[in-house]
């Protein structure tokens, strides 16, 4: 079967969530025997090689602007897709939805993972906030299948629309334990430093982890791992909060993953902010590497964690989780040791099974004829609204 993956920057897996999905699940669904072609964008001076890891690489140009860039490169993805006519196509990003048509005039079943609640993300304030609100709405219409990664963002899609929605969460590697041999090359030391690893994106809660962090009795350093683009003005906030202390160490992009996992593995702790999307690569890395967990406390980290996590909303909150962690390392480390054992929820080929076992039923029906998303045995599906 010939699969397109369409509507992120693509692979190799360098930026986000969406692109460590197809990485993972792609080339998993080309070990299955399917003929997987992933969009990537693209800009002068890129490296451009035509397969990863199995998967077929179509090199398409986007708009660099923070509102065109994600919608421009899709809009040529759909239209290099329609030519190439694959059996199935999966649409990453409810904001693509618009698009969405090009596709079914073409007879390509979609499937649109719609990741978490974009219209609440800062940078889409007013005008980009009521896109997404629509788009999420087009998505529904236009899309053969749903795909939610999260059981709350399940539960958003059938509360707002009446529609049901396939849960197919990301997978979580578990890494090996007493790899850190690394670390020194960041002078850094095991259990020694709390770890941000995040997009500089206010809804992300960088700024809060700075602040909580300083605000606590930790003496060891809290290092942050990170960047986005379009994202200077917020970068200088929260460069301002740290006010040049020493105790905060911004490290920037770090894209060598064995040095990131090692940071994983070998921080006291691990301040996750994240606080509108599904289910978070990160978080599940960061569990898979036994790095004891304080999250930002909304329904999809608890989803994820549960009860070994740490929460907080303030920072006043996330101050006393950095004081206790260093006042009680040994009972800091068990939580984290006790986090691996909740990820078996979280396996990359149940998800790569997943995806095979969705592009089957989507390619052996007709597109045309679909209305709504297939329905998941969990909860009873109404009429959309």
């Amino acid at each position: 079967m010939r699969i397109a993956m369409i509507g992120t920057r693509g692979v190799p897996a360098r930026y986000g969530g969406f692109e460590t999905c197809v990485e993972e699940v792609g080339r998993r669904l080309v070990e299955r025997g399917h003929r997987v072609a992933v969009y990537c964008r693209t800009t002068q001076g890129d490296e451009r090689p035509d397969e990863h890891l199995g998967m077929r690489l179509v090199h398409l140009p986007a708009v660099r602007h923070k509102v065109l860039e994600t919608l421009s490169h899709t809009a040529l993805s759909v239209l290099h897709a329609r030519r190439a006519r694959p059996d199935v196509a999966f649409v990453f990003n409810a904001g693509n939805a618009p698009l969405l048509p090009v596709l079914r005039m073409a007879r390509i079943p979609v499937a649109t993972h719609v990741d978490g609640l974009e219209w609440k993300r800062d940078k889409w304030r007013g005008a980009g906030s009521v896109y997404y609100r629509r788009a999420e709405s087009l998505a529904v219409r236009w899309s053969d299948s749903l795909i939610a990664d999260s059981r709350a963002i399940q539960d958003y899609y059938l509360d707002r629309f009446g529609i049901d929605s396939t849960y197919i969460p990301y997978g979580a590697p578990i890494l090996p334990e007493g790899e850190l041999d690394r670390l020194p090359e960041l002078s850094l030391q095991p259990a020694r430093y709390h770890l941000v690893v995040a997009r500089f994106e206010p809804e992300n809660n960088i700024h809060l982890a700075v602040e909580g962090y300083l605000r606590s009795e930790a003496v060891y350093p809290l290092v942050v791992v990170g960047s986005a683009p379009y994202a200077d003005a917020y970068r200088a906030k929260v460069e301002a909060i740290a006010a040049n202390s020493p105790r905060v160490r911004f490290l920037g992009s770090i894209w060598d993953q064995q040095l990131l996992d090692q940071l994983y593995a070998g921080a006291l702790t691990y301040i996750h902010g994240h606080s509108v999307g599904g289910t978070n690569p990160s978080l599940l890395r960061a569990m898979g590497a036994g790095a004891p967990t304080s999250a930002f406390d909304v329904p999809f980290n608890r989803e994820v964690l549960g009860s070994y996590g740490r929460y907080f909303s303030t920072a006043a909150e996330l101050a006393r989780l950095c004081t206790e962690a260093e006042a009680e390392p040994g009972v800091t480390a068990v939580r984290g040791r006790k986090q691996i054992d909740t990820l078996d929820r979280y396996d990359w080929d149940a998800v790569a099974d997943a995806y095979h076992e969705l592009a089957l039923r989507l390619a052996g029906r007709a597109p045309a004829s679909v209305t709504r998303p297939v329905r998941n045995a969990r909860v009873t599906k109404r009429e959309p609204r």
